[in-house]
Order: C-alpha cells, then structure tokens, then sequence
C-alpha cells in the first residue's frame, strides 16, 4: 500500500474550541455526509487543580479537505458523572451510521491513584445528525473481564454483513517507567462481536502479534474492506521511552486477512512513516480509515500524541 500525505488539515490552536480548550485534537474519526466530511476529535481543558479533561469537538471540511466549514462550538456530549468510566475525559470517540441515528462509541477514561488512568467503552446515541450525542446509560457496554483485567478501550466499530464488529485495545499489564516516576500501561489489540452494537461477545485473544517484544503496546485500530480485503491499521510502540526517544515514538502498524478471524502482520506495506522534519517528524499515531467518493482516507495524528492537531493522507489509486 502506498499512501501520499496532503498535510497536516487542522491545527486546534488556531480555532475557538468549547470548554476553554486550547490544545490537543487527538485520534480523529470522519462521518461522511453527502456535502462534507465531519471529523470528530479529543481536545483538552484543564480543571481547578491543573488536571487534564478531555472532550469531544468536530470540524466540519469540504471533500477537497482544503476548506473548514466550520468548528463546533457547544457540547457534542457531556463526560460522564461522578464516578463513572468516563469522568474525567472521552478519547477516542469512534462514530458509525445505524439507520437514522448515529452512534458513538466512547472511549471512556477516569484517574486512578496506584496507577494514572483507567479506561472502559461506552455508547451514546445522536437523533440530530452527529451534532449532540446522549449515552444509553451511565456503565460502559465493553470493560473488563477475566483475562482482560484492565484499560478496555480504543473501539473501532463496523458492520458486516449483519454482524457488528469491534476492534478494540486491552491492558495486560503495568510496568516500572524507566525513570521510575510512574507506571506505564501495555495494551493488544482484541475483537468483539454483536447483533444489535450493544450486547458485545469477546473473542478473548490477543488478535495481532507483537513485533518488538511482549511489552509492545498497540494502539486505535482501524478496519476497512478494500480489494476484497480487510486491511487493519494501528499504531505501536514499546512501553517505556516513548515519549522522549525519537525512535520509541508511535508508528503506524499493518495487517490483512480475507476474513475477520486470521490477521497477518506485515508492517513493512504499512506505505507512511514519520516526515523528515515538522509536525509528524517524531511519531505517527491514531490512524483512522474512511471511504469518501470513491477513494480511501487516513485521518492521524503527529509528535506529541496529537498536540499540533491531525493530517490527512490519501491511498494512491483507491476506489471503492
């Protein structure tokens, strides 16, 4: 696959974002409209002590993808109550057509004190074309399980045939930082299925292999069917050092299988990497695939796991 960057699309720092936020428009998901492409993202305010919170927001572009129509400036959906999975930030929000409504499939996060964060998934639902969206219930619809003990997020969700599918990303365990000043999270990437986007099964598998060792962390797949093939997108990385290394920061990561169970890994045909220079210089993360008029997007984010916002590349002789 050989993919053509056009840039980075959308800088948070030079539009009004609601909730005072002023920084980060991290894993960006489209919904495609007949006119316009909206593209839904995680931005953050800071509470009373400093603390990050993090909130969904959209942009609004023309199909050319040079033009922003506009940018939301009220409350796409509220986080969630005291408490609860999502009380201090949703990131990512993964949306999907179902009828006439829209749901949103939220990446729920919430502090912990032995261990920064925990993490499950939730749904919303919009009746007013993906302008607000309201949860179908305080508790998430995926957490964790048995073998799955922890940080149950980053769903992907599609529908085949007349089967939901969701990608998903997992905890299996935390670890020392290399500077000891805290812990740090390894996630896989797991896979659930429904019949209604509600009730999901587990597959209860870690679906694709580490390439770097045991403590890969894996990160926002991504799912489309093109050629005839389902072709997955994510990002990787190891755990520690990630955030000051060059080397150890985000890449995007590829696999394929002609069904929905078998998944090979072939990152060496992923076709993008990290520019020379500039705002994706230093990693590639939260890559995000979209059909729109007969050709094949990827939304993703640069350096800083998104802090200078999100570029958009194009699959070099797609269609549908």
């Amino acid at each position: 696959m050989k993919w053509k960057k056009l840039g980075k699309i959308f800088d948070p720092i030079e539009h009004t974002l609601p909730h005072n936020c002023i920084e980060y428009a991290q894993s960006p998901q489209a919904l495609v409209f007949n006119g316009f492409v909206r593209m839904y993202f995680s931005t953050r305010e800071r509470d009373a002590e400093g603390n990050f919170l993090s909130h969904v927001a959209f942009v609004n572009f023309d199909k050319n993808f040079r033009k922003i129509l506009n940018v939301s400036s009220h409350t796409v959906i509220t986080l969630g109550s005291l408490g609860c999975y999502d009380e201090h930030g949703i990131f990512p929000f993964n949306v999907l057509r179902v009828d006439n409504k829209i749901f949103g499939y939220i990446s729920g996060w919430s502090r912990r004190v032995s261990v920064p964060v925990e993490t499950s998934i939730g749904l919303a639902i919009s009746k007013d074309d993906g302008l607000t969206f309201q949860r179908i219930g305080p508790g998430p619809v995926l957490s964790s399980t048995l073998h799955e003990p922890f940080l149950v997020g980053d769903p992907f969700v599609a529908k085949f045939g007349d089967t939901y599918h969701m990608w998903y990303i997992y905890g299996t365990r935390w670890i020392n930082s290399a500077l000891g000043k805290s812990h740090e999270r390894v996630y896989k990437i797991g896979h659930a299925a429904s019949k209604d986007g509600v009730s999901w099964e587990k597959d209860g598998t870690q679906l694709i292999p580490d390439k770097l060792n045991v403590d890969e962390c894996q990160a926002l797949p991504t799912v489309i069917k093109y050629g005839g093939i389902y072709h997955m997108f994510f990002c990787y990385r190891p755990a520690t050092g990630f955030r000051t290394n060059r080397d150890s920061g985000y890449r995007i990561g590829y696999a394929y299988g002609k069904d929905l169970q078998n998944w090979k890994r072939e990152d060496e045909r992923v076709g993008i990497d990290v520019s020379e220079n500039g705002w994706d210089s230093n990693m590639l993360c939260y890559p995000h695939l979209f059909h729109c008029d007969g050709r094949v997007y990827m939304l993703y984010n640069g350096n800083e796991f998104g802090r200078y916002g999100f570029g958009l590349a194009i699959l070099e002789d797609s269609d549908n």
